[in-house]
């Protein structure tokens, strides 16, 4: 990689790790804390305000991509930064659930994820596209992980609406990354051609894109139904709440050594599809063995790791398949799309995860999830190999057959 695209990567995975850490610093803590807000008592509207950021985001990745192709990646960077900021600020004034709903909600209306991965796209060169994704990727994951540890401790010292509080700012320093860090986008030949209705229709239809983003909604949603149910299993198994992240942390610092060398196989060969389908037949064998596994700490670990690999392997290379499929012109379109099959499968995975664990019980959460990483693993299987020589197959105006 050459210096600006190690620049590059390194300043776009500070914008995706000062907004996530200040996000997942929220997930571990919300519940405990809603019964001191008016109304919070009502767990129903404790999971809307939760799960109010993936649906505002669901809805805005696709315009918030569209608008990037056609204005500017930074510009919308800096906008939904700023929308994400006033939301966080909101949040931490909240006396009442509905004023956490609202702040929530006008969090994931600044829906940047799709424009920084477009950018991301736009400032490497395809043959380093699936290092930057993992770059991206591992800075979330390590986000998450800290957050496991940290928010608790600040909870105790600043409060919930210090934990918002600290959200925003981390927010603004994202702004900061954004003008002074993150380096100027090359222009574009022909930026606002095929930027609507068509582009929109191909990021949708495209035979090769609708197994990728098939695939990102089908992993966030096993993702979501499995910790539904495994925290209470892992209590269960005799580890206490608040020695979960003694779990959590190891486990997801071991998955990033083991993705590494994996995702360097895929980039040096050009091998992305094989190690995709690897990552899924893995995803796929983690959740089989859970629905049959007891409660025993080594085995939780030994799936989770397993898990925690497939799934960061498939992060780190999805998006960049989408990146290479799709054309430059389009690209922030295309990428849009991804995210909000991205955030649809959290909601769906969270709300089918809940129904299935309450009616039939965790190994039928489980089994679910392995069934329906074994259907993505025979859809995926009839993906074309990749070349690293743009995107030949989607077109604006047709879409071409497989």
């Amino acid at each position: 990689m050459s210096p600006q695209e190690l620049r590059a990567g390194a300043s776009l995975a500070g914008i995706f790790g000062l907004r996530m850490f200040g996000l997942f610093l929220i997930l571990p803590v919300f519940a405990v804390h809603a019964p001191q807000l008016a109304g919070g008592d009502n767990l129903m509207l404790v999971g809307i305000a939760l799960g109010a950021y993936g649906l505002a985001q669901a809805i805005l990745q696709i315009p918030f991509g569209m608008a990037s192709d056609r204005w500017g990646r930074k510009p919308l960077l800096i906008a939904g930064l700023a929308i994400f900021v006033a939301g966080s600020f909101l949040a931490a004034g909240a006396h009442d659930i509905w004023m956490a709903i609202a702040g929530r909600t006008l969090q994931g209306a600044g829906a940047i994820s799709a424009v920084v991965m477009a950018l991301a796209a736009d400032l490497t060169r395809e043959q380093h596209r699936v290092k930057t994704m993992a770059m991206v990727g591992a800075t979330i994951g390590f986000s998450f992980a800290l957050s496991l540890v940290a928010a608790p401790a600040l909870y105790q010292v600043i409060g919930m609406g210090g934990l918002f509080s600290l959200t925003g700012v981390l927010a603004l320093a994202a702004i900061a990354v954004v003008i002074w860090l993150v380096p100027e986008a090359p222009r574009r030949a022909h930026a606002a051609e095929g930027t609507g209705s068509g582009a929109l229709r191909n990021a949708l239809l495209d035979p090769q894109l609708l197994r990728l983003n098939a695939g990102i909604f089908v992993l966030h949603a096993v993702q979501m139904a499995m910790f539904v149910v495994v925290p209470p299993m892992l209590v269960a198994s005799g580890l206490p709440l608040q020695s979960h992240w003694k779990m959590y942390l190891p486990v997801v610092l071991a998955s990033f050594a083991l993705m590494l060398p994996l995702v360097l196989h895929a980039d040096r060969r050009n091998a992305g599809r094989g190690v995709m389908l690897g990552a899924i037949a893995l995803l796929a064998l983690a959740e089989g063995g859970y629905a049959v596994t007891g409660p025993r700490i080594a085995l939780h670990a030994l799936l989770l790791l397993a898990f925690f690999t497939a799934f960061n392997v498939l992060e780190a290379l999805i998006p960049s398949l989408v990146s290479r499929i799709a054309p430059e012109h389009a690209r922030g379109t295309a990428i849009g799309v991804y995210n909000t099959t991205q955030t649809l499968g959290l909601f769906v995975g969270g709300l089918a995860g809940g129904w299935i664990a309450q009616r039939y019980g965790p190994a039928a959460v489980f089994g679910a999830c392995a069934a329906l990483a074994l259907g993505w693993l025979a859809f995926a299987a009839g993906m074309r190999p990749v070349n690293r020589i743009g995107a030949e197959s989607f077109t604006m105006g047709t879409v071409k057959g497989r």
